[in-house]
């Protein structure tokens, strides 16, 4: 329910993602000549930080730049994929099968598999898939750490201060710093323990990341314009 009220809608952003695919088998089908792999950039964020505006512009500038379609997938978009048959055969068949690598990508994840094997297995895959396809923005659910030996994907970490995040959850919220703090303590508990059990990782492992922002300093078009001129200069 808490995540509901701070992201936009799934449904909008379904509607969005199968006109994304949709755009990208035009655009496949237009190019007679092979193209070098097209990039993808994924965002992990500490709970309270405040990803989303950024990403917005974030994509906005990546279709500037670009020409070409991009989308915004996160936790509530991939498992919708995931569960959802046919929206998941949709990304499948239009994106293309599982890259040959795939496979060495979840062996290397295996042994510190501790839940629900087959499930996290499906998400691998897709944010794999749609990370391959390239022109997406993946946000959380370890997509850093699943696309880490992908070249064509660039990773960026964002963090903030407990001041900045219980300011930012009490504003969008509309509740007390008390029930912000103990709101940001759960739900960050819960994204470290997604990473420990599946992935045996930790948000702040930076050995992954490309870019780190500080959110307390950055605002979302400074992230988002020196994200996009890092991944295509001028």
């Amino acid at each position: 329910m808490v995540e509901k009220l701070i992201v936009p809608t799934v449904e909008k952003r379904i509607s969005a993602l199968f006109e994304f695919n949709r755009r990208k088998e035009a655009e496949a089908l237009s190019k007679s000549t092979a193209t070098k792999p097209k990039l993808s950039i994924t965002f992990a964020r500490e709970f309270g930080c405040e990803a989303y505006p950024a990403m917005e512009r974030l994509q906005a500038q990546m279709e500037n730049k670009t020409g070409e379609a991009w989308l915004v997938l996160d936790k509530a978009l991939l498992q919708e994929v995931a569960r959802n048959h046919e929206l998941s055969e949709d990304v499948l068949r239009r994106l293309g099968e599982k890259p040959q690598f795939l496979d060495d990508i979840i062996s290397t994840f295996a042994p510190s598999w501790k839940g629900d094997k087959d499930c996290f297995q499906l998400l691998c895959k897709h944010v794999v898939a749609l990370a391959s396809a390239g022109n997406v923005i993946l946000v959380g659910r370890g997509s850093a750490f699943i696309t880490q030996s992908m070249k064509n994907c660039r990773n960026v970490f964002l963090y903030g201060s407990e001041e900045f995040k219980v300011r930012s959850i009490c504003r969008r919220l509309g509740i007390e710093p008390k029930e912000a703090k103990k709101l940001i303590q759960q739900k960050q508990g819960e994204r470290d323990q997604f990473l420990r059990t599946f992935l045996d990782r930790t948000p702040r492992d930076l050995s992954v990341y490309n870019l780190v922002f500080n959110n307390d300093r950055n605002t979302p078009d400074q992230i988002a314009h020196t994200v996009a001129e890092y991944v295509m200069p001028r």
